[in-house]
């Protein structure tokens, strides 16, 4: 089973400007584990990011499903909550889940989000949405999962000069279906994006 993991790596990034800066990006990626993430990412990236880049982090990530559009980038991860009955206990069990879509601002992000889970049995509410860190994402893909399965990581990052096709637009890309109590959401996604935050800082203030 596929997994989500985001997946931090730092590089020497050229601005509009002109000038060269050292940055930390996140990326979301499919993957079965942590090891296929890294030889992944490298795969991804190796013809779009001129010159060395280190992966810094990654962290397993709980999204249930990822809704794209192709007017814009930027993400919006929201929290949704509802009731499931357990059969076995036979009581109601509260369920909070995340989710990833793209918009312009967060109202338009709650519409679109409302639109997409118009066909859900149940009521849900939707507490919270915040704009993601996240800077793309890499759904999976089986003809180039199973390649990377065959090579080590280091033959990976020498052909990182080859040209590598984009994944394209994610449309509601499932990722776990574990649900979450919860105090057990955003753990490791909330501590990866404290840690950009952070460290940003940190370059700045330098």
């Amino acid at each position: 089973m596929n997994n989500w993991f985001t997946v931090k790596v730092k590089y020497t990034k050229q601005l509009d400007n002109g000038a060269l800066k050292r940055v930390s990006e996140p990326y979301l990626l499919a993957a079965m584990t942590f090891t296929d993430a890294e030889a992944r990412i490298y795969e991804e990236l190796g013809a779009v990011i001129r010159g060395e880049f280190a992966v810094t982090g990654i962290a397993k990530t709980e999204i249930h499903d990822i809704f794209a559009y192709d007017d814009a980038d930027v993400w919006y991860k929201a929290k949704v909550k509802y009731e499931n009955f357990d059969a076995d206990s036979e009581k109601a069990k509260k369920v909070a889940q995340n989710f990833l879509v793209s918009a312009h601002s967060v109202k338009e992000a709650y519409e679109r989000l409302q639109e997409s889970l118009q066909g859900l049995m149940v009521d849900f509410e939707i507490p919270s949405i915040i704009v993601s860190p996240i800077v793309e994402i890499f759904p999976y893909q089986e003809d180039l999962d199973r390649e990377i399965s065959r090579r080590p990581i280091k033959e990976v990052q020498e052909e990182e000069e080859e040209e590598v096709s984009g994944p394209g637009a994610v449309f509601s890309s499932s990722g776990s279906d574990v649900d979450d109590e919860d105090e057990e959401l955003e753990e490791a996604d909330s501590e990866i994006e404290d840690d950009f935050e952070a460290e940003d800082e940190e370059e700045e203030e330098a």
